[in-house]
């Protein structure tokens, strides 16, 4: 079994071309937040000397938020919208565990 039918198995997507796309929206959402993030931490005047804990901070409130939108964006583009939203829902309830109803 290679790489490709290990995803396919493991995210229940029925092709090859479902794999393909999905790491294609990865790559997307990953190369777009890169070139995003200098812009966004210039406005917010973050640099080398603000503290790590503001970087994060920063991160976690405004970035990651963004990274799942346009995974969303981009999983809209290439046909696999369903996949990333069940995926985002996953995450943030991994994430906000202690926020659900019990």
């Amino acid at each position: 079994m290679n790489w490709i039918q290990k995803l396919q198995e493991r995210w229940k997507v029925k092709s090859a071309w479902q794999v393909l796309a999905i790491l294609l929206v990865f790559a997307c959402t990953g190369f777009t937040i890169l070139f995003l993030k200098k812009p966004i931490y210039y406005v917010l005047s973050i640099n080398e000397q603000t503290p790590t804990w503001q970087k994060i901070i920063t991160w976690v409130v405004l970035i990651l938020p963004l990274y799942n939108v346009f995974l969303l964006i981009y999983g809209f583009i290439f046909g696999q919208f369903s996949f990333f939203w069940l995926f985002i829902n996953r995450l943030f309830g991994r994430l906000f565990f202690f926020w659900r109803k019990k």
